[in-house]
């Protein structure tokens, strides 16, 4: 066994010698940003279906309160504030239903993923008036 030197009677054993030293830093130093660039983009689908969720909601809502012939505006005010901002709005009286659309837009993440595109994400909802 190889000892240290000026260690003699102590029993230390000597590290071994390996050309890999410092491999592991090189390592990481490649796979951390990809594992950040993973993480932004995994972020940005997860926005994605939080805001197609809003989205749904915001039209049934929306369906709802005119069905029951509350004025559209004061229906579209009640569906934008589950809505994201800047969401659009279409509202259709055809005869005894209602057909509300509601459109937002996500943009992308920025930064390295400056290419991809804005996302459009839209909601429909169809419900029968509520006629007394």
């Amino acid at each position: 066994m190889s000892r240290r030197a000026g260690g003699a009677g102590r029993g230390l054993l000597a590290p071994p010698a390996s050309p890999e030293r410092g491999a592991v830093t090189a390592e990481t130093a490649v796979v951390l940003p990809v594992l950040i660039a993973v993480a932004m983009g995994l972020t940005w689908l997860i926005s994605i279906g939080v805001t197609k969720v809003r989205v749904v909601d915001a039209a049934r809502e929306t369906a709802r309160a005119v069905a029951r012939e509350e004025p559209r505006a004061q229906a579209i005010q009640l569906g934008g504030r589950i809505a994201p901002e800047h969401s659009r709005f279409s509202v259709v009286n055809q005869g005894k239903t209602v057909r509300v659309l509601v459109t937002a837009d996500v943009p992308g993440p920025g930064g390295l993923f400056r290419f991809l595109p804005v996302v459009q994400v839209d909601a429909e909802a169809v419900t029968a008036t509520e006629v007394p």
